[in-house]
């Protein structure tokens, strides 16, 4: 995958089309030709999608137990695959082999619904984006200070608990994403897909190998069959935000069409696009279900809420630290793929209102030695870092890992992941109202809002439960 350059997926505007012997530079849009195939496909959803989510996975499984967790895993697992082959065929609108291509899910759901769910999906769909940027800065915060934390612990013996302030650590994260968000777009992040993809499966697999070696030393499978025996209250609330947190682990619907668009054809993007999401779907499936049980195989009712940064684990404790360092790598590509669509959205409409601006339009060329010279936007670089300060600002406000995990995956599951893919296959494929396909669509839609409403509400729980304990800016671990 070395080699791989994907094509500018969010491109501001549309160049004007190109016919006849430019066949073999452009594509049937007239943008630049597509070069991505399934593997990139698979890398760019790979790197959203197993991200922070997999450290909760073990707390939530606790609170719902040997039955229930397992059973919600492969659930939303299902649904997010179902849903994600019903979103690739609406890439083109139409027809999904030759018909209009959808750049942005927006495109995707203008073009098949219009109206005011236009508004309502770019209105959940960037404001998911915005606060999934929050949940990684605080995770990657929590990681760097994991890895300071173990090297103390070791050096203490464990006496001492190694108290320490959040803030630097958000700070330095947001420099670093101030400098890698001045890379214009999608075509050329592959190579940080690549690199955080393989940092996931990095962490993703010390934990499970540190889980599979506490349970040996344990000698004996922890957990239940029901979960955590708290009393029926807090009991109801873990497992509504426990819903949440699998939810989150799962979404990357509201970046799919984006990654679809780097797709080149034949064979039709839908095809490759299947084909990515099995193979996706099902690895981070495979490795979720192993983090989660091990997770809780080991430590029983009392799973962290992050596996590598609870201190479930203390030793190795140079193998935790090797963990925790890839969560900040793999964070670091992460938030930028997820902010792209959000990056481009904004940058298009400003482009569009102020066509004549120096300000807006202007790129400078900056050479790179032994490197094509970069081009620097001068707008691009003052409204990336101002979003990149408020995330920060915001996280050190908030550091609820859990909760804010919990309360994004409500938010966004129900209406990205399976409402609007749902409606635009309806009107794509013109399924009759009321026809058993049509009923069955809907039924899953309703069960999926239930969930969703629920894990909202067990989330919100939790803030206001944690809130009550923070100081902002003066939180330390």
């Amino acid at each position: 995958m070395t080699n791989i350059h994907h094509h500018q997926a969010l491109n501001i505007s549309p160049p004007p089309q190109h016919h006849g012997g430019d066949n073999g530079v452009f594509d049937d849009d007239g943008r630049p030709k597509r070069t991505g195939n399934v593997w990139t496909a698979s890398a760019h959803i790979i790197t959203a999608v197993i991200g922070s989510g997999v450290l909760s996975l073990a707390w939530a499984i606790a609170q719902l137990g040997w039955v229930a967790g397992p059973t919600m895993m492969v659930v939303f697992s299902a649904v997010t695959y179902f849903t994600a082959n019903l979103l690739a065929v609406c890439y083109r609108s139409g027809d999904s082999v030759n018909g209009k291509r959808n750049y942005t899910y927006m495109d995707a759901v203008r073009n098949n619904l219009g109206g005011f769910k236009v508004k309502l999906c770019g209105l959940v769909q960037y404001g998911n984006l915005f606060g999934i940027a929050i949940g990684y800065t605080i995770a990657a915060s929590i990681s760097m200070m994991a890895v300071k934390r173990s090297n103390c612990f070791h050096k203490s013996g464990g006496k001492n608990p190694c108290h320490m302030n959040s803030n630097p650590y958000m700070i330095s994260f947001g420099v670093v994403e101030i400098l890698l968000s001045q890379i214009p777009d999608f075509d050329q992040l592959w190579w940080l897909s690549t690199v955080a993809a393989v940092m996931s499966f990095t962490y993703s697999t010390i934990g499970l190998v540190l889980g599979v070696i506490q349970v040996a030393v344990n000698g004996k499978i922890k957990g239940s069959l029901t979960g955590v025996n708290t009393g029926t209250t807090e009991k109801v609330w873990n497992s509504f935000q426990a819903l949440g947190d699998i939810a989150f682990a799962y979404s990357f619907s509201m970046i799919l069409i984006e990654i679809q668009d780097t797709i080149r054809a034949p064979p039709s993007e839908v095809k490759t696009m299947k084909k990515a999401s099995t193979l996706s779907v099902a690895v981070t499936t495979i490795f979720y279900i192993l983090c989660g049980c091990m997770g809780y195989a080991a430590f029983g009712d009392l799973a962290p809420s992050n596996l590598l940064t609870g201190f479930g684990f203390y030793n190795p404790y140079w193998l935790i630290d090797i963990a925790n360092v890839a969560i900040v790598v793999h964070l670091s590509g992460s938030y930028q793929v997820i902010c792209q669509p959000l990056f481009s959205f904004i940058e298009k409409s400003v482009s569009n209102r102020f066509l004549d601006s120096q300000f807006v339009e202007k790129h400078i060329k900056i050479p790179i030695p032994g490197f094509r010279s970069f081009k620097l936007n001068l707008f691009r670089l003052v409204w990336r870092t101002m979003f990149v300060i408020l995330t920060t600002l915001i996280a050190m406000l908030l550091p609820f890992f859990n909760d804010i995990v919990g309360l994004l995956g409500a938010m966004g599951f129900w209406p990205l992941t399976v409402y609007f893919p749902i409606e635009m296959y309806i009107a794509q494929k013109r399924i009759p109202k009321w026809s058993p396909r049509w009923i069955t669509l809907q039924i899953v839609s309703m069960i999926c809002l239930v969930i969703s409403i629920a894990a909202a509400a067990g989330s919100v729980a939790g803030i206001i439960h944690d809130a009550k304990s923070v100081k902002p800016f003066h939180t330390s671990y």
